[in-house]
């Protein structure tokens, strides 16, 4: 992927964060913008343009969605956000459409597509099958956001740093989310062996993981900047064929006897997209967790 053209559908808070993100990690050589308002997308790639100076060298500049079939990567970040009373699945009917327009407007794509519009696992699953690309090429940002802030609120118990917390959430990017704890390790050692960790702490921090975006959301309005992070990581991830090991969602075909549904388990991002899955271990808690978060996922898309 020597061209480094990365594509942004959505010029909302999402896509523009998504945006800024790439460009300050020099992730790509040139920037796409779209949006359904021209005239908003033309404005945020003159925006962003104007601040070449600051950033490594990008070409921004707002194209056509057929345009997008040229990148390398397309991240997808169209549709609503939000609102403070309702779940991620209650913006299923409004954005299924939408993304289901974009997956067939993306057929044939030779790239990368990463959804982050929500609800994420639902949409990445309309999108893989409007598109009609392999399941890898067609992944959403999954829980690697949610995972980011278990490991947020575990440093700040535990008085480590962050970057020395190992700890994943799985499954549905919502309200059905699994905490991983038996996995989770602080410097290798296993959380629930850490000296003062109690397991009975386990779940006002899941409480507070799953709440945290309703909270920004009642506060602000939508979330944007961590998962403008979060998405960019994923471009790079893609563009430099890093391999690394991630929670993001994708259609599972098998790993943990799951099939169909698109949710987050441990998978290797890289050139090629997400795959394969690493099958993690679960405790007994944790698969029965899993499996009804994969039934919650399963009714929505059956919904539509």
């Amino acid at each position: 992927m020597a061209t480094r053209r990365v594509g942004i559908i959505g010029t909302g808070w999402v896509g523009t964060s998504v945006a800024f993100s790439t460009l300050m990690a020099g992730h790509a050589a040139e920037l796409w913008l779209h949006d359904a308002r021209d005239a908003v997308a033309e404005g945020e790639a003159m925006d962003l343009a104007d601040g070449a100076a600051f950033y490594p060298r990008c070409a921004v500049r707002a194209v056509p969605l057929a345009a997008m079939r040229e990148a390398d990567v397309v991240v997808v970040a169209a549709g609503r956000n939000g609102r403070p009373d309702e779940s991620r699945l209650d913006l299923l009917r409004d954005n299924a459409r939408l993304a289901a327009d974009i997956g067939s407007a993306l057929a044939g794509f030779g790239g990368v597509i990463i959804v982050v519009a929500n609800p994420v696992d639902v949409l990445t699953r309309v999108i893989a099958a409007a598109s009609g690309l392999p399941a890898a090429r067609v992944f959403g940002t999954g829980t690697l956001l949610d995972s980011s802030r278990l490991r947020e609120r575990l440093a700040l118990r535990l008085g480590v740093a962050p970057v020395s917390v190992h700890a994943q959430v799985l499954g549905e990017h919502g309200d059905s989310s699994v905490m991983h704890w038996s996995g989770a390790r602080i410097g290798g050692v296993a959380l629930r062996d850490w000296p003062g960790w109690s397991t009975a702490d386990e779940a006002a921090i899941a409480h507070a993981v799953r709440r945290a975006a309703y909270e920004v959301i009642r506060r602000k309005g939508a979330t944007n900047h961590a998962i403008g992070l979060v998405a960019a990581e994923l471009v790079g991830c893609v563009l430099r064929d890093e391999r690394r090991v991630l929670p993001v969602s994708r259609l599972q075909d098998g790993a943990l006897g799951l099939h169909g549904v698109a949710l987050s388990l441990p998978t290797r991002v890289g050139a090629g997209g997400a795959g394969p899955v690493v099958e993690p271990a679960l405790d007994a808690a944790e698969r029965t967790a899993l499996s009804a978060s994969d039934s919650v996922l399963a009714q929505a898309f059956a919904s539509l």
